[in-house]
């Protein structure tokens, strides 16, 4: 049994979602440093490619990707079965998917809280579903959200998307308390403002739909932040990492923000 106070990952194999850019690719790169196999997953063979050529393979570690898009369930449960019934053992999950365009919840089409929540909530079951069984064998595993910071505030102007990120953390929180008694654990990690183009494309949205200049909708943002900063991706992927390492063993269901101290609750 690995030492409780133990980071490396050494050993574990890590399916990453999202992983070819921002906060998903830090991710990999992090666990990848520390040791971990990553199985990469995303809808792009070329840009995988490039990930995983990527990510340090000093260990031996034999990273390897899987294409498939969120938005076709069945595709994600697919790649993830055929992984399995070659062999692969997954410890550690992170679902890290994109999140639904820019706008105000009273226009939203409701078409988009559909294909949203199986984008997220439907592809985490599939793959929770998918995995569990030999993770409860093995007596170790970890499940990590990365969402936002809009479960605990609702940010403005993003309906859709606070909506799913909601029903992923009462999600999560659900099945860490079902998975606790195999040393299987479910947590969030909460990004605040974060330098990736996902952000930028929510301010160049904000920008396009108010009239005004995209540095000062940027700026408007970066004021709300103690930190005075946006977030980097690798801030980010360094808390997931904590959370997937055996010295993480006794978090289990929570909501990690790491946004700089913008929220103001607690």
């Amino acid at each position: 049994m690995a030492a409780i106070d133990s980071y490396s990952l050494n050993d574990k194999t890590a399916l990453i979602g999202g992983s070819t850019q921002g906060i998903g690719l830090a991710t990999a790169k992090r666990m990848a440093e520390l040791g971990a196999t990553c199985v990469l997953i995303a809808r792009n063979k070329a840009t995988l490619r490039e990930a995983v050529a990527s990510l340090d393979a000093s260990s031996g570690q034999p990273h390897q990707y899987l294409v498939a898009d969120f938005s076709q369930p069945d595709a994600v449960k697919a790649a993830v079965t055929k992984a399995l019934d070659g062999g692969t053992h997954f410890d550690i999950v992170i679902n890290n998917t994109g999140g639904p365009p820019h706008g105000a919840i009273t226009e939203a089409d409701p078409q988009a809280f559909i294909k949203a929540l199986e984008m997220h909530v439907v592809c985490n079951q599939i793959i929770l579903q998918a995995v569990l069984p030999k993770m409860k064998a093995k007596q170790f595993g970890r499940f990590i959200n990365i969402i936002s910071t809009s479960v605990r505030e609702p940010i403005p102007g993003l309906g859709v998307s606070n909506t799913t990120r909601w029903a992923v953390a009462a999600w999560a929180k659900t099945t860490s308390r079902e998975v606790a008694p195999f040393g299987i654990t479910v947590n969030n990690v909460l990004p605040g403002f974060t330098d990736t183009a996902r952000l930028q494309s929510l301010f160049d949205s904000k920008s396009n739909a108010s009239g005004r200049d995209v540095k000062d909708v940027a700026d408007e943002a970066v004021a709300k932040i103690p930190a005075g900063r946006l977030g980097k991706p690798e801030e980010i992927a360094a808390a997931v990492a904590f959370l997937a390492s055996p010295a993480a063993a006794y978090i289990n269901g929570i909501n990690l923000p790491v946004d700089g101290g913008r929220l103001a609750s607690m």
